[in-house]
């Protein structure tokens, strides 16, 4: 079968009759099996997958099929999928099995996707390189000496290998969009509250979303489509009306845009990243559109506030997991206190541990309003000189990330330039305003380097079409 790189590829072929949905699906299934050395999937629904498959063959037989059909997705292992295992890439929670379907995920089922299997991550989507899973480190395949990005790596890798047509990952900050930028694919993360967080083993609630990784921006737009909108059991999910983001990509109207002085002349940012960023902000000044540069005085300290805002959430997050209600349980506990102490010590990695540390320290009497209350203030500046800078401009442009894809190792022993990878996707995320990672070329060592593009809050439709439009200038 030829390699399908767009989900038109997919209905074009499925309307012809040259395929059907469960060829597609065996397609895949062959295609993880001979990269199964990337780990990018940590279980694969071969037999679930493949009945979806015939049923959905059934429906498009009889002209019933949803707008999916034929769409095959991988789902990031922090998202429930009913009478499956989901263990957020954590020991503490191995063999738990979900007891109900995340609503973005049912969306899409409802609408005929079929699921392929879960994919690997982070802990608890803590990290930025895919070192940090219990189920061990996902390969770019690019070069399998190199990180995929993190924390929703074997999402990303799953599209750039081709395992799937599409995948969802979660972004808290920046994990979607950082790496879908070393891995050379398209990455979405909404509006927060524009997907339904049901169903997503949380982290940071007031930032995590809900993201789509894919090769096209139409199949992205698609997948927003379909999984947007309000849900009565995400009490946080807006009403505003979702738009058939897919079908209102094209982009003819000159749009005035800013990009960051601090970004670009970052002393952290790669020289080819910069070079290939300014080619792209010059191609738009030579179509036409409004270029600007613009100061962000408050870059140095997004990162602060975001660690500071997004530990405290996750320390009171995991405290569920606890070794009574489900999860592992350490049988060398002796006592009550033994056994919540070892399970968790035992059950956690490093890095989340790590964070639920530091989250316990923000959030104690005495530090309470020395950290957390300040960080709270200072997200709302943040958020505002963000809102005020897409009020008087429709796009923010700067690069995804501060490098390419760093090697296995480099960073581990340095948590600050581990964190500093977050350095420009986390501006979006403590906005809560959408933003896009879309491939800009390559480095000299041939890895994918990805340019990111904010609009203000449910402009997503908008930012899609400039996206589609740049993808035509981009290498």
């Amino acid at each position: 079968m030829e390699k399908f790189i767009s989900f038109d590829e997919i209905q074009k072929s499925l309307e012809k009759k040259e395929t059907d949905c469960q060829a597609i699906v065996s397609y895949y299934l062959q295609n993880i099996q001979t990269k199964a050395h990337l780990n990018a999937f940590v279980e694969v629904y071969e037999q679930s997958a493949l009945n979806q498959a015939k049923k959905i063959d059934e429906k498009l037989a009889s002209g019933k099929a949803g707008k999916l059909a034929g769409m095959v997705i991988g789902i990031k292992d922090v998202l429930c999928y009913q009478g499956h295992e989901s263990n957020a890439s954590s020991n503490i929670l191995a063999g738990y099995e979900a007891q109900f379907t995340t609503t973005a995920v049912q969306r899409l089922i409802d609408q005929d996707a079929i699921i392929l299997g879960r994919l690997n991550c982070d802990e608890f989507g803590m990290g930025s390189s895919n070192e940090n899973s219990a189920h061990g480190k996902v390969l770019n395949a690019a070069d399998e000496g190199r990180v995929p990005g993190g924390s929703s790596g074997g999402s990303a890798v799953a599209v750039q290998a081709n395992l799937c047509t599409a995948s969802l990952g979660t972004d808290t900050g920046g994990s979607v969009r950082q790496p879908a930028a070393f891995t050379g694919v398209i990455g979405m993360k909404p509006t927060y509250s524009r997907v339904s967080r049901w169903g997503l083993i949380a982290y940071a609630s007031s930032f995590d979303t809900i993201g789509v990784f894919s090769h096209t921006v139409k199949d992205n737009a698609l997948i927003m489509e379909v999984m947007a909108g309000h849900d009565e059991f995400d009490s946080t999910s807006s009403r505003k009306p979702v738009l058939h983001y897919s079908e209102l990509l094209h982009f003819e109207k000159k749009a005035k845009v800013a990009y960051l002085k601090e970004t670009i002349e970052s002393p952290s940012l790669q020289p080819e990243i910069k070079e290939h960023t300014l080619a792209i902000l010059d191609k738009l000044k030579s179509e036409g559109h409004e270029v600007q540069e613009v100061n962000f005085p408050l870059l140095e300290y997004v990162l602060p506030t975001y660690y500071i805002l997004t530990t405290a959430e996750a320390s009171s997050n995991l405290s569920r997991f606890d070794g009574v209600k489900y999860g592992y349980r350490s049988p060398n506990a002796h006592n009550l206190e033994s056994m919540y102490k070892m399970t968790r010590s035992e059950g956690f990695g490093e890095e989340v541990k790590k964070r639920i540390m530091l989250g316990t320290f923000v959030l104690s009497a005495s530090y309470y309003d020395a950290y957390f209350t300040k960080a709270q203030k200072v997200r709302r500046l943040i958020k505002d000189f963000t809102e005020d800078l897409l009020n008087d401009f429709d796009y923010i442009i700067m690069p995804t990330t501060p490098s390419s894809a760093f090697k296995f190792g480099e960073h581990r022993d340095d948590p600050v330039a581990m964190y500093l990878e977050d350095l420009f996707t986390v501006q979006a995320s403590v906005s809560g305003v959408p933003a896009i990672s879309i491939p800009n070329g390559t480095d000299s060592d041939g890895m994918p380097i990805g340019l990111q593009v904010i609009t203000n809050s449910f402009k997503e439709a908008e930012l899609y079409a400039f996206s589609n439009y740049l993808t035509k200038l981009t290498p």
